[in-house]
């Protein structure tokens, strides 16, 4: 007779069913999660399915209301602006800059960081101390302040604000990096795999590397909400994206003069904006609290 494989109920999960499992436990970040990727798409695809090209002007349709309004009409969902422009359309399209600006400024700013953190978690003596001050002087200055000076300096526009906030967060990229690095050469295994004969790649590749996969994630989920809200307060300054952008920060900057005749040409980017960095803010703490386990 043909043998039977019996599976205990009691079988241990694997780190990364466990992991999941966690997450899903919390309800907040679950949500949380399902909005970021709902605020992915709209950037991959919005200009794709906004009904109005974001610098259309209807001179019939000046600062009309919601649809939820007595005066609004389904044609303009959510209102337009005082030039007739569509703010559904223009929120599409501007998720596509604000949102997947960020996110290809913390990509940049991950890679700078990690191979700089990198580098000197794995220095020792002078060198690391230097490096290591240095990085707590920058830390000291605000990231927003930081993109300010660097865009007072190479000018306003959406592609120098890609330099001045990837400048602004790869320090805080560095130093995370850095100090997990600093922390895990101190752990008994790094000296094992010295007593074995492991190199310094070895040593970080093998063994570092797979203990700070939870400090990079962390991270960038962190460097994604700060990088949405410096783009976004860049351009309520007038520093960052420039009109007719229908950049988040760009929008309410513009929707400022008729906050009290049409304040939903504020409030509605202003939620975009708050929706999108509360949910990212979320998925990170349901992130910290899932990866904790694992690490004890």
């Amino acid at each position: 007779m043909p043998q039977i494989k019996i599976y205990q109920e009691d079988e241990i999960p694997s780190p990364m069913r466990r992991f999941w499992h966690a997450f899903l436990d919390n309800p907040f970040a679950f949500a949380g999660l399902w909005t970021v990727i709902c605020f992915l798409l709209l950037a991959l695809f919005g200009p794709l399915i906004a009904p109005y090209a974001p610098e259309q002007q209807d001179p019939h349709a000046l600062l009309l209301a919601p649809s939820w309004d007595a005066s609004g009409t389904v044609e303009h969902f959510l209102g337009t602006d005082d030039l007739g422009r569509d703010i559904f359309s223009r929120l599409l399209h501007g998720a596509h800059l604000t949102f997947g600006l960020a996110l290809g400024i913390v990509l940049a700013s991950l890679v700078l960081g990690f191979i700089i953190g990198s580098i000197s978690g794995m220095m020792k003596g002078l060198k690391s101390s230097i490096l290591s001050h240095l990085l707590d002087a920058l830390l000291s200055i605000p990231s927003l302040l930081m993109a300010i000076l660097v865009v007072a300096v190479m000018g306003p526009g959406l592609e120098n604000v890609f330099w001045a906030v990837g400048i602004a967060l790869t320090p805080q990229f560095v130093r995370a990096i850095h100090q997990a690095i600093h922390e895990e050469l101190q752990k008994e295994y790094v000296t094992a795999a010295r007593l074995d004969g492991a190199n310094q790649f070895q040593i970080f590749w093998y063994v570092i590397m797979p203990n700070i996969w939870d400090t990079l994630i962390i991270q960038t989920t962190l460097g994604i909400s700060a990088a949405i809200l410096d783009i976004a307060a860049l351009g309520f300054l007038n520093l960052g994206a420039q009109a007719p952008s229908p950049e988040w920060g760009a929008m309410v900057s513009q929707g400022m003069d008729n906050l009290l005749t049409a304040p939903w040409t504020v409030t509605i980017p202003g939620i975009a904006i708050l929706c999108c960095v509360l949910s990212i803010n979320l998925v990170g703490d349901g992130l910290r609290s899932a990866l904790s386990p694992l690490n004890n």
